[in-house]
């Protein structure tokens, strides 16, 4: 046993850190949540949301929490994107980082909160320079996220409770930057079969109007 222990202390310790890639949904672009960087080094700096792992927690109920304190919402979808361990990534100290992904509905978020914590909303298209590497973690969490879009409903989490079918187009173009063709987008999502139709109708945008939607 005291050998085992002599083992373990005799290793060097590292601090654990998670970041929040944070999706959000507004005026027909995906956007990413960011914050002006308090403290050095890189003060001042735009940064994803994040924070230390504290000793009684794992990484993921550091993200919860950090994302929790930043949104006030609960039940946030979220997985993860990977660890980023490279020697030098934090010039602070040797942080290894565990990065998971959000998706949000930008208009459920406590927007005070965002103001506490000095952060705020851009496009994902013109996202202006990031700290570390935290680019690279939104790269990797946009892949993944763009692959899981084609075969899962994980876009309705940057969604509100009812749409029409226009803007879930809207939200998917975003997603892939590039646009879709009408016809088939509406049979890839009728066939995935998670869509209920609902008898409101929108007409914001039109006299004929689009038949709201929800998710299954």
């Amino acid at each position: 046993m005291t050998q085992n222990s002599n083992y373990y202390s005799s290793q060097n310790s590292f601090l654990v850190a998670v970041d929040c890639v944070i999706f959000g949904f507004k005026d027909n672009e995906i956007r990413l949540l960011v914050h002006k960087r308090a403290f050095e080094p890189a003060l001042g700096g735009l940064s994803l949301m994040g924070g230390f792992v504290s000793e009684n927690e794992s990484v993921q109920q550091a993200a919860i929490r950090v994302l929790s304190n930043l949104t006030g919402l609960e039940n946030i979808f979220m997985e993860q994107v990977a660890f980023y361990g490279e020697i030098n990534r934090d010039p602070g100290a040797r942080v290894i980082s565990c990065a998971f992904y959000a998706l949000i509905d930008i208009s459920a978020h406590d927007e005070s909160l965002l103001v506490q914590n000095n952060a705020f909303w851009v496009n994902i298209n013109k996202s202006p320079e990031l700290i570390f590497d935290h680019h690279q973690m939104v790269e990797d969490a946009l892949k993944i996220l763009r692959n899981k879009a084609a075969i899962q409903p994980i876009g309705f989490n940057l969604m509100p409770d009812k749409f029409t079918l226009p803007q879930l187009q809207s939200l998917y173009e975003s997603i892939y930057d590039q646009p879709l063709d009408k016809r088939n987008f509406r049979k890839k999502m009728q066939s995935m079969d998670f869509l209920v139709k609902l008898k409101e109708v929108d007409k914001s945008s039109s006299k004929k109007g689009a038949f709201y939607y929800r998710f299954k």
